[in-house]
This record gives structure tokens, C-alpha cells and sequence, in this order.
């Protein structure tokens, strides 16, 4: 009998190695794009380099030339290494850190931070070849929509009294945070990326005297007040 169930299982198990591995195949035969569909969406992502280079105005054609193969390379093989690694490929568990269930965001998350570190070691070792630090930080809020100066406004307006020293801690994170998101494809997983090192920065906070839940919540409630506010100083039709 122990033979007997011994065998049915190996068979089940080989049975569901056999199903996966026909359904992801299956998968990668749908992410392949058709020619024309690549090349459309090749000159998409070199518009998008063009576009991103040229407000640097170099004034330097070979320079500029080279910047934009850098970019380029860099976004078609996020994109490519996005559209070839499903959030499937990482096992539906727990975070360790929250014990929730993670999301299809979080597995997508972990298997596109699985990307070769030489990919953007190369971003950044071809935008430092030929631009300096203010001009490859420039690229880099391209990438993520100005998200670093948006954000530490947001710290500002929240913390009014914000000193020097925080200020530097929070911005350094937010960089951070910025060069970390760029190897990711999307607004939503750059946004993600940018949650990480925000619960950093009201973790340094809240460890450096201040209450980031009760500066938030004063914060909102301004803003709910002076909306209140200007709602009752319009006059009526």
C-alpha cells in the first residue's frame, strides 16, 4: 500500500510539474510581441530617451547620442525583463514583515527586483560618463516624475519646524529611493518602490522626536479647515 501511494504521488507531482510547465510556456508565447508590435513599441521608448536627453540641451551631438543609447537600452530592458517575469513567478505567501498576504503588486515587486545588477550599474556608469551629477539627477526624476522634490514638499509642509539635519536624512532617502525606482517599469511600482523609504523617513522621525502620526493628522486637518473655510466665503447664487 506505502508503494502503492508512494507512486501516486509521484505521479501527481509529476502530473502538476507538467501542467505548470505547459502553462508557462504557454504565458511566454503570449508575451511575445509580433515585429511591428515591437518596433512600435522600441520607437515609443527612443522618442521617449530623445525627449528626456534633449531637455539636458547638450549642445553636444555625439554626447547626446550616447546618453540616449544609455536611457534606451535601460528602459527596453525593464520593459522586457517586466513583460517576461510574471508576479505568478513568485509563490503567493505572506510578508514576513506585516503577516498579510502578499499582493499581486508585492510578488511583482520581488520578482522585478530579481533584475541582473549589471543593468543598472550600466544606466549609471553611461549617464556618468558624460553628464554630471546635477544632469544624471535630472534623468533620474525623468524616470520617476519629479517624485524626490514633490515629496520632500510634502515633508515640508507637513513638518513646518523641519531641521537641516532632517531635511538631509529625508532627502537622502528620497534619492535613494529614486535610483532604486528607476529599474522598475511603471508608475505604480515606481510609486512603490517610493512607500519603502517614505516609512523610512516617518520611522527617523518619530525616532528623532517627532510624532509623524499626530504631524499628519494636524496637517490634514488644516488643509480640511481652510477648504471649510474658503467653501463659506464664496458667495451664494
Amino acid at each position: 500500500m506505502k508503494i502503492l501511494n508512494i507512486a501516486g504521488m509521484a505521479f501527481v507531482v509529476l502530473f502538476i510539474t507538467s501542467t505548470l510547465s505547459k502553462a508557462q510556456d504557454q504565458t511566454a508565447v503570449k508575451q511575445v510581441p509580433s515585429p511591428e508590435a515591437q518596433a512600435k513599441a522600441d520607437a515609443e521608448i527612443d522618442k521617449k530617451a530623445n525627449e528626456w536627453v534633449s531637455s539636458l540641451t547638450l549642445n553636444d551631438t555625439a554626447k547626446a547620442s550616447r546618453v540616449k543609447t544609455v536611457v534606451a537600452t535601460h528602459l527596453k530592458a525593464i520593459r522586457d525583463w517586466n513583460n517576461s517575469h510574471s508576479y505568478e513567478s513568485v509563490p503567493a505567501g505572506i510578508d514576513p514583515a506585516t503577516g498579510k498576504p502578499l499582493s499581486t503588486m508585492d510578488r511583482q515587486i520581488i520578482i522585478n527586483s530579481s533584475l541582473p545588477k549589471s543593468v543598472h550599474e550600466n544606466l549609471m556608469t553611461g549617464l556618468r560618463k558624460d553628464l554630471n551629477e546635477e544632469q544624471v539627477e535630472a534623468i533620474l526624476d525623468k524616470y520617476t516624475i519629479g517624485k524626490v522634490a514633490f515629496t520632500l514638499a510634502g515633508y515640508k509642509a507637513i513638518v513646518t519646524d523641519l531641521t537641516p539635519v532632517e531635511e538631509a536624512t529625508i532627502l537622502a532617502n528620497l534619492k535613494q529611493a529614486r535610483e532604486q525606482a528607476v529599474d522598475f517599469k511603471n508608475i505604480k511600482q515606481i510609486s512603490a518602490i517610493f512607500e519603502i523609504y517614505k516609512t523610512k523617513n516617518e520611522q527617523y522621525l518619530n525616532n528623532n522626536g517627532r510624532n509623524w502620526h499626530q504631524l499628519f493628522k494636524a496637517y490634514v486637518d488644516a488643509v480640511k479647515a481652510k477648504k471649510a473655510a474658503d467653501a463659506a466665503r464664496k458667495p451664494t447664487q
